[in-house]
């Protein structure tokens, strides 16, 4: 899925919890970020390969390709690295497992979430890929590719649905998604300790395995502090309008006993500030 050893990953680039019934290779209708997803990386992938100059000025300046430390720090690349592609296999591939996966958890999730969560995983893999190259654990070749989000995809799916079954060419048999997920990532940290072929890319799927997993693992914690915050801030605004609210109606008699020409400048801000949260509350 990320083919870190292809023709322009190489050094004269630059000069060019739940279960869900089985799914089974099939057609099903796509979701509306896959679907987006799906255009993009074919359309870039058409124009990039079809007009020289166009692809060269993409793998320049949108590939992850840390030659240099002010390349590796365009925090840009993390992002756009994940919507190029060499060649017609490695587009074919990745696509198709987005095809296959993503709406599924697009589904589960919202599509605004599930946005977030493959540029993240996309993310995660070139990050993981930066580290190892600063810490001359690989050498610094480019890498394009989406194999990192697709393999947080994929690994979420494995999570959430422990019942799908996918189908590999050419194996005749069904094999659970969980089981493929372990050995795809046995597999990959194999090759990327031993830095056999492709080691960079197998570095971007194993940060996407984990981004995914860590993700889904973490979603009870992270919203149990999301509701503690929002608890808190509520609170925090219920108390400042009892606040306010006793200070209006300090303000309030003392018009009433002494007139408004006795009120203070801060007193006055008080009743404007207490008019416009009125005046807010019922446009909400």
């Amino acid at each position: 899925m990320g083919l870190y050893d292809r023709d322009y990953t190489r050094e004269n680039f630059v000069d060019r919890f739940r279960s869900s019934p089985q799914m089974r290779m099939g057609f099903q209708r796509t979701t509306p970020i896959v679907k987006r997803l799906l255009i993009i990386n074919v359309v870039i992938f058409i124009v990039s390969m079809a007009v020289a100059p166009i692809g060269d000025f993409l793998f320049s300046w949108f590939s992850l390709f840390p030659a240099t430390l002010g390349m590796a720090l365009q925090p840009w690349r993390l992002v756009t690295y994940q919507f190029l592609h060499g060649d017609f296999w490695h587009i074919l591939l990745n696509m198709w497992a987005l095809w296959m996966f993503g709406p599924t958890l697009e589904r589960t999730w919202d599509s605004r979430k599930f946005l977030f969560f493959y540029l993240i995983c996309g993310a995660a893999g070139g990050l993981f890929y930066l580290i190892l190259v600063a810490v001359d654990f690989l050498p610094p070749l480019p890498m394009v590719g989406a194999s990192g989000a697709i393999l947080g995809v994929f690994t979420a799916c494995a999570i959430l649905f422990p019942g799908i079954s996918v189908f590999f060419f050419p194996f005749p048999v069904a094999i659970p998604i969980r089981l493929t997920a372990v050995v795809f990532a046995v597999l990959y940290l194999l090759i990327l300790v031993t830095r056999g072929a492709n080691a960079g890319g197998h570095a971007a799927h194993i940060a996407g395995v984990v981004a995914g997993a860590a993700y889904v693992f973490s979603e009870r914690w992270r919203e149990r502090i999301k509701f503690r915050i929002s608890s808190t801030l509520r609170q925090r605004r219920i108390a400042d309008q009892r606040r306010l609210q006793f200070e209006v109606d300090r303000v309030l008699k003392k018009v009433h006993d002494h007139g408004i020409q006795s009120l203070t400048s801060a007193e006055k801000r008080t009743l404007k500030q207490a008019t416009r949260a009125e005046q807010m509350r019922k446009g909400s």
